[in-house]
């Protein structure tokens, strides 16, 4: 094909971008961005290993963790969410924001480890077996 003729026909049918910050909607399936609740979270850090895009970042510490969420590495997969045991993260579906620079919108959180809860053992003492209404497993009476 010509240059000049594929010059012609785009100028001819207009411009087939969008222009700044004009978006399309949001396709049925997005789920949104991830976000988190540092009073929900437990520590647990299965949603770093079920993040497939690395966007979730976690470093332990001794008596604190630190979570991390880069959504400009995030596809929106939902696998963190559904995996959270504690629902310290949930998904926002609205379009997503319009950021420039790469990290800009990163949050980034520094949470105190929970204790976890221990059962008691013995919550309360054992109850004394029940009378038995058979006779034959009562205890033998003795002559006197």
């Amino acid at each position: 094909m010509n240059i000049l003729t594929m010059l012609w026909n785009n100028l001819w049918r207009g411009s087939r971008t969008l222009r700044y910050p004009a978006r399309p909607e949001v396709t049925q399936g997005y789920r949104g961005l991830v976000h988190f609740d540092p009073e929900l979270c437990t520590g647990c850090a299965i949603c770093k290993f079920r993040c497939t895009a690395r966007a979730i970042e976690y470093r332990p510490g001794k008596g604190d963790f630190v979570w991390s969420y880069d959504p400009a590495h995030c596809t929106y997969c939902g696998r963190c969410v559904e995996g959270c045991k504690s629902h310290a993260l949930t998904q926002d579906e609205a379009c997503p924001p319009i950021y420039e620079t790469a990290g800009e919108l990163k949050h980034t959180y520094t949470v105190a480890r929970k204790t976890p809860v221990h059962k008691q053992a013995a919550a309360a003492p054992a109850a004394p077996p029940a009378a038995s209404p058979n006779p034959s497993q009562e205890a033998p009476h003795e002559p006197a």
